[in-house]
């Protein structure tokens, strides 16, 4: 099969399309023929640095969408021919960069009915981080002032949507040419970060939803109301936080997004239902893996970047 490949650690220069072996599912796993695989922040970390667990290269990808190829010894969830999306094995390599990858059959969920390939690629590592922060780290609830940090960006986006969903008030920050786009997702406030301070225009936050870090986080625990949450997703630099947070009669911590069957099926039902929906940045053939990077580590993109597998 054709996949992304690189030989040494490096810039989007490093990534090249290779012929490897097609894997095989083991136990309890399944083989997806890929359509479309979403890219993300952690994929150009780990092409350049080797990651969190790694300091040598790893197969690139963790968001996938596509159709079930073949089924391992005892997997009774899919059958071959069903279509399904999800992000495996993170925080271990996945590789869904390619024409083919494995999956434990638990990391993955049934594709949302009514959407492409490309819009559920782009939905399960953003929607999943979105969806832990707000409802399984922070308990987001209807009522709840929700603070989102680059709310028109990959998480952000989807965060906003979730919290409106799960029935919050929620403030955006983003530049001013992105106002309507967030006050599209449903966002109830836009502040623009370069022109205003956000510590002074939110105030009595319940959750600050930070996908920033550095001065950010510290500057985020000022808007919250007495026992409200900083959730981190930049750094696990950013986990003194709760130190500071504590003093303060706040609370802060940093997370890590896990494959999560359960958290998938929710975000399914809220796209099925019209709540949800990742909004498209840019769709690049596979073999323009790098061009993806580029575009992504621009800064410059709103929503998320998607490689095409299957045309």
């Amino acid at each position: 099969m054709l996949a992304i490949t690189q030989d040494t650690l490096g810039g989007p220069e490093v990534l090249k399309l290779s012929e490897v072996d097609r894997p095989e599912p083991g136990p309890s796993e399944v083989l997806v023929k890929v359509h479309a695989a979403g890219v993300n922040p952690t994929d150009w970390w780990h092409r350049s640095t080797g990651g969190l667990l790694h300091d040598t290269p790893v197969p690139l990808g963790w968001d996938v969408s596509g159709v079930v190829e073949a089924v391992g010894l005892g997997v009774t969830m899919y059958r071959p021919g069903d279509e399904v999306y999800g992000m495996p094995r993170l925080p271990a390599a996945a590789g869904t960069y390619a024409e083919y990858v494995t999956s434990p059959a638990r990391h993955l969920a049934r594709k949302p009915a009514g959407i492409s390939h490309v819009e559920a690629a782009a939905l399960p590592l953003a929607g999943l981080t979105a969806w832990q922060s707000l409802v399984d780290t922070a308990g987001v609830r209807p009522g709840h002032r929700v603070l989102v940090h680059a709310a028109a960006g990959g998480v952000g986006h989807l965060a906003v949507q979730i919290a409106k969903a799960r029935g919050a008030y929620v403030i955006g920050t983003a530049r001013a040419a992105k106002h309507d786009f967030v006050r599209g997702l449903g966002a109830d406030e836009v502040v623009d970060y370069s022109e205003t301070d956000f510590v002074s225009a939110a105030r009595d936050i319940d959750i600050v939803i930070d996908t920033i870090g550095g001065a950010y986080g510290p500057r985020s625990l000022r808007t919250l109301r007495e026992g409200g949450m900083v959730v981190s997703l930049a750094s696990p630099a950013e986990a003194h936080l709760a130190d500071e947070a504590a003093a303060l009669g706040r609370r802060a911590g940093f997370t890590i997004v896990e494959p999560d069957h359960g958290g998938l099926k929710e975000i399914t039902a809220l796209v099925e239902a019209g709540l949800l929906r990742a909004e498209i940045a840019a769709v690049l053939p596979l073999k323009e893996a790098g061009r993806a990077h580029e575009l992504g580590e621009s800064g410059r993109t709103t929503g998320k970047i998607v490689l095409t597998v299957v045309e």
